[in-house]
């Protein structure tokens, strides 16, 4: 239900003329990850204080010596992106600190080798938040490597506002960098940082989220996912400093329990995007903090909670009623009281995930259908395994004009014609499902065992 596009912008902000003289620049060789270091020195050269904005995602050749002459050169990057980079260490942490003061947007997502004392020294930089998407940038893609000599003609790059490096669809995703955030920023504080990418950082602990927090108050997006060490004292430091808290990721935090949630729901009452999902210790507690205290919440994702039920989410719908989005996948205890409650209450829905979610049936999709949000917002609605759905479901669907995608793997009482039925009102909606090929009978009188058709396939 809910994906991020990482689309270049080039071509939609640039003119074709302008982008034809900068693609002449460039001399496209051979892959080699040795080659990016290179890269990263020769356009923090040209571009220098002009650079704005920076991915170096997943490109693994990038090392300390390369990202030393970036930081000292571009100390106006404001946005920076390392994920993937693997030869990062500490070293770089330290010119980065040294240098790149006006730094306010981190994505350090699978940094794997991050521990609490790199979290220590973040709240020790001068500045750092989450900026907009809204500069032109250059993309170089790195499926075809560019040499030095390809970069000698980017002078003219000194106009541009950030250079963009993608690596290649092979790169590999994994970090090493020790104590990266302990010197990235030693020098000042990091006082104004607002988004934060930690996903798969799994050293961290709550020693490094209190470290964290205390120093960088202002933070308005945190991203944990698959830091599995965290649990519900953590969230507790969060729910202390982060105030301004208006989404958090905690996917597969699987330590943090009920307690660590109401925390989080009393102390960040301006949270609009909460992902829960993976975290199967919880319970309807955690629903009630979140309908008490987070009135403005507009996602939800809580896929695998198998403990929620009905109460807590009939609660939620009736305080929360600027839900859009919900990932609901493996609630298996709700049933259409739940899509009953959020009919009536929550006008907004946009995105609903019910997958395996096997009590709900015909008389829950014909209220979620009849209602505004379903007349009027209603995009995604996923179903796989809903084995109590019928055809008699998606007659109801047809009032839904707005749906666009449909979800309906494995859902076994649905029938071939019973979506054509449905496409022919709505001929603009994908459906995805799944029907089985039919096993052929067995001969009368024949020998040796008979195969169905897949199998003769393979």
């Amino acid at each position: 239900v809910f994906s991020n596009n990482d689309e270049g912008l080039i071509n939609k902000k640039l003119p074709k003329e302008l982008l034809l003289r900068l693609w002449s620049h460039l001399k496209p060789v051979e892959q080699n990850p040795l080659q990016e270091g290179r890269v990263v020195e020769n356009i923090s050269k040209r571009c220098g204080g002009f650079l704005r904005k920076l991915s170096l995602r997943g490109c693994i050749g990038v090392g300390d010596s390369s990202l030393k002459t970036f930081a000292q050169n571009c100390r106006n990057i404001e946005h920076l992106n390392l994920n993937g980079c693997t030869k990062i260490t500490d070293s770089t942490c330290y010119s980065l600190s040294r240098f790149c003061s006006k730094l306010k947007h981190l994505d350090l997502t699978s940094c794997v080798s991050i521990t609490n004392s790199s979290l220590k020294g973040i709240r020790n930089t001068q500045s750092s938040e989450h900026f907009g998407v809204s500069e032109t940038f250059l993309t170089v893609p790195l499926e075809q490597e560019v040499g030095d000599s390809g970069y000698r003609g980017l002078s003219p790059l000194n106009c541009l506002w950030a250079a963009k490096l993608r690596a290649g669809p092979k790169a590999s995703v994994g970090w090493t960098a020790h104590v990266w955030l302990c010197f990235l920023f030693s020098s000042e504080g990091c006082r104004h940082l607002e988004y934060l990418n930690l996903s798969w950082c799994d050293q961290i602990t709550k020693d490094g989220i209190e470290a964290l927090v205390r120093g960088c108050r202002g933070l308005r997006a945190l991203l944990l996912r698959g830091c599995t060490q965290l649990e519900d004292e953590a969230l507790k430091h969060i729910q202390n400093y982060c105030h301004e808290l208006v989404s958090l990721n905690l996917q597969s935090c699987s330590r943090v329990t009920d307690e660590g949630v109401v925390q989080i729901c009393r102390g960040c009452h301006r949270l609009q995007a909460l992902c829960l999902s993976g975290c199967g210790n919880l319970t309807d507690a955690s629903l009630t903090a979140l309908a008490l205290n987070c009135p403005r919440l507009q996602i939800l994702e809580a896929a695998r909670c198998s403990h929620l039920t009905d109460a807590g989410f009939t609660l939620l719908a009736r305080n929360c009623h600027d839900l859009e989005k919900m990932d609901l996948e493996e609630c298996i205890l709700i049933t259409d009281s739940t899509l009953i409650q959020l009919s009536i209450h929550c006008p907004k829905l946009q995105a609903l995930s019910l997958s395996h979610c096997e009590l709900i049936t015909d008389d829950g999709i014909l209220h979620l259908s009849n209602s505004p949000c379903g007349h009027e917002r209603l995009r995604v609605l996923e179903l796989d395994n809903c084995l109590l759905i019928t055809d008699v479901a998606l007659e109801h669907l047809e009032n839904c004009r707005g749906l666009e995608r449909l979800e309906l793997y494995d859902c076994q009482q649905v029938t071939r014609a019973g979506i054509k039925r449905m496409r022919a009102q709505l001929p603009h909606v994908k459906v995805h499902a799944y029907f089985a090929p039919v096993t052929p009978p067995t001969a009368v009188g024949g020998s040796g065992q008979r195969l169905c058709r897949c199998c003769v396939i393979l």
